[in-house]
Formats: structure tokens, sequence, C-alpha cells
């Protein structure tokens, strides 16, 4: 035997062996080999010095081709086979792993998609910018904060900022969001909304804690839907009912002041509203305006002295200062009927509040719905508070003997 046939001897039998153990990549293998040795057999000058040899080699390549081909097929078709069987098998077994943690009280295939709404890799980071702290406002993102990670779980961050009441501090919180491309921007109260209105118009914007989205942002015959890139939810409560609350409960108050922030373009919108439905009912009404913190101290005063009672909107200003203004009225015995809630608490003896925080849990699922691209922004209509509720201070009622009808709530109660 020569070298060559020796090589060729030992090669065959070794490639007989990875037929014998019909593994797919071996096969291929052993097809290449031979198809290299074809060649070389025609090739090499051994085999043109024996005829003899030379057709017995043809002879055995021929067999080992046919052989091949055959083995191919036949372990071909069982791969095939036990590859459907394992994909069925683990599919069976996937079910039954379901099926079977529903049943020992562990999570199923919907409640584990719920638990795990990071694992696509997608997060999101959203920028808060709250005009002030005082408690309504503050109700209102940590609504906005529950409600969203309720939706979204660790998939999203947050950048909450304060702007400390100046609108100027707003821009510039706007502008650091803009600048770290946030993925949605929570505008809590008008300064904030108009000026996330004036940083972008791209990154989606939602406010809250906003009284009327048409005055605030300079919409001419506003239909309840902003367009764009913005939308949110209103705090407007039915001012018309308010001053039926005040008419109530002061019917001999001849003269009502209406104490407001002149900065804040919703609190005028509010002023003007309950002013023409008190002196519809009979009442006169004094505007009386002040510019910032700084003159609220004596524009309250002067007001104390003029009035028989006093109408607070909800403004941010009065909101944030409300000992200021208790200081000033209680003392000289004058009601204040407020526009929501905290401001009732702090320096009033009624309202006709909404929740502020049930009003934040509403602008944090449009938020969700906004990211997760459920829903179209601009598509979007503003959305109110579902219900009012009539709320008195109890301890300011009891000093200034004020009579409460029975379907009023005390707050806090």
């Amino acid at each position: 035997m020569t070298d060559c046939q020796s090589l060729t001897s030992g090669a065959l039998r070794g490639n007989f062996i990875a037929l014998k153990s019909k593994k797919i990549n071996a096969i291929k293998l052993t097809i290449a080999f031979f198809c290299s040795m074809i060649d070389t057999v025609f090739k090499n000058k051994l085999f043109r010095e024996s005829e003899i040899v030379m057709k017995k080699s043809n002879k055995t390549i021929a067999l080992i081709m046919a052989g091949l081909l055959g083995l191919s097929l036949t372990a071909c078709g069982g791969s095939a086979q036990t590859e459907t069987t394992a994909a069925g098998g683990e599919t069976t077994a996937a079910a039954e792993a379901d099926t079977t943690g529903a049943a020992d009280g562990g999570e199923t295939g919907a409640e584990a998609a719920e638990g795990e709404k990071a694992a696509d890799g997608q997060t999101y980071t959203v920028g808060i910018c709250q005009l002030v702290q005082h408690d309504a406002l503050d109700a209102a993102t940590k609504g906005f904060i529950d409600a969203l990670t309720e939706e979204l779980g660790d998939a999203v961050t947050f950048d909450e900022q304060n702007a400390q009441g100046d609108s100027n501090t707003c821009a510039t919180i706007i502008n650091g969001f803009v600048s770290a491309d946030v993925d949605l921007i929570l505008a809590n109260a008008t300064p904030a909304l108009q000026a996330a209105q004036a940083g972008t118009n791209e990154i989606p914007i939602l406010g809250t804690s906003v009284t009327e989205y048409g005055v605030a942002l300079g919409i001419d015959d506003f239909n309840g839907t902003v367009g764009g890139n913005i939308s949110g939810t209103s705090d407007l409560a039915p001012l018309e009912e308010q001053a039926a609350m005040l008419h109530e409960l002061f019917p001999d108050a001849e003269k009502v002041g209406l104490l407001y922030c002149s900065a804040e373009a919703n609190s005028q919108y509010q002023v003007d509203t309950v002013k023409a439905a008190l002196e519809a009912l009979g009442h006169t009404c004094e505007y009386y305006a002040f510019s910032d913190s700084n003159d609220l101290s004596s524009v309250a005063t002067k007001a104390s002295t003029e009035c028989d009672a006093l109408y607070v909107p909800t403004d941010n200003t009065v909101a944030a200062n409300t000992e200021i203004v208790n200081n000033i009225f209680q003392p000289a015995k004058i009601p204040v009927v407020a526009g929501e809630e905290n401001i009732c608490a702090g320096c009033g003896v009624a309202t006709l509040s909404i929740s502020y925080y049930d009003l934040g849990v509403g602008t944090g699922k449009m938020a969700a719905k906004i990211l997760t691209g459920e829903a179209d922004i601009s598509q979007m209509p503003i959305e109110y508070a579902p219900q009012f509720t009539k709320k008195y201070n109890k301890a300011l009622c009891e000093d200034l003997g004020v009579q409460i009808p029975e379907d009023y709530v005390a707050i806090g109660e």
C-alpha cells in the first residue's frame, strides 16, 4: 500500500465513524472531505501509476458518496423531528410552569409582565417643574409620581425641581430639562406650564394644577385640546358654585373683596368669573391685587378694613402664604372663602374643592400612555377633576361663629 493509499484509508475509517454518529455538522465536513479527495485522487501521480488502484479507488469513492447521500437525508429528517419535538416540549413546559405558578399562588404570565415592565430595557426620565412648595402642588406632584411609578415601575426616574415661586427659575429648570433631553415634562402650576411652552415644542409637556389652559397659553377660542406637545389636567372648580357658596354662608355681606396675585393669569380669570356671579347675586365686589408675596400683607390689610367677606381663588402665592392672610383676617373677624382645600385649611372658613392628589394621579396616568405610545399627546384633551366637595375649617368657623350646613365636610376628618 502506498503512502497516499494509507492516508486515504485512515481518513476513510475516521469519516465512517463520523457517519455513524449521524451528526449533521460531522456529515457536512465528511462530504467536503470526499469532494476534495476526488480532485486529489485524480491529480495524484501515485494513482496514475496503477490503473487497478485507480479503478478500485473510483469504485470506493462512488460507494461512499452514495452512502453519504442516503445517510445525510436520514439524519436531516431525524434532526428536524428531534428539534420539532424539543420545541413542542419547551412550549408545553412553559405553559405547565405558568399554570403551576398560578395554581401555587405565584405570578401568572400577565402578573410577571406587570412586575418586569423594565425588562425590555426601555427607560424613561421625567422632569418635574413645580412652581412653589405648598400643600396643593405637593399633593399633585405626589399623585403624579405615585401613579406613573405604579404604571411603569423602575422603568421611570424623576428629576424633581422646585422654582421657589420664581417664574424665571421655572424657565431655567425647563431649559435644563430640554438640554438633558428628558422624555416628558410635568409643569405643576401655570407659570411652570408657560415656561415649558416657551422652552420646547418637541418634548411632551403635561400641566397640572392649571386652572384654564386657554388663558394660561394665550389660546383664543380654546376648545379643550391644546394640541402640539401639550396637554394635562385642570384644577378648575365650578366658580359660579363657589360664588353661590359664599352667598349661602354670608348673604348679608354687602362688599366682597377678591384677593389675588396679578402675576398669575389664572387667578385673574377666576376672580373675574366669581365677581360676575357675586354681582348677579346682589353683592358688590372689589379687586385687591398684589404683585408678589412682598406686598401681600399690605394689600390684605387694606382689604380687611373695607370688606365684609373675602374670596381667594386657587392662587399659588396665597397658597404659599396663608399664615399672612389668616393673621390679618381672623383677628378682624372677616370670613374668607377659598378656592381650594389647602388654602381653606390655612386661612379660610369654607371651600368647594378638589383633591389635588387625585388630580396628580390622573396626570400620571396620562403620562404613562404618552411614554408607552398608547396615546398621542396632540390628540389628548385637558382632563378635569372628577368631583368636588364642600369642606370647612372647623376651628376657624367656631372662632368666627360661622354656622355651617350639614352637607359640608370638616377638613381633616
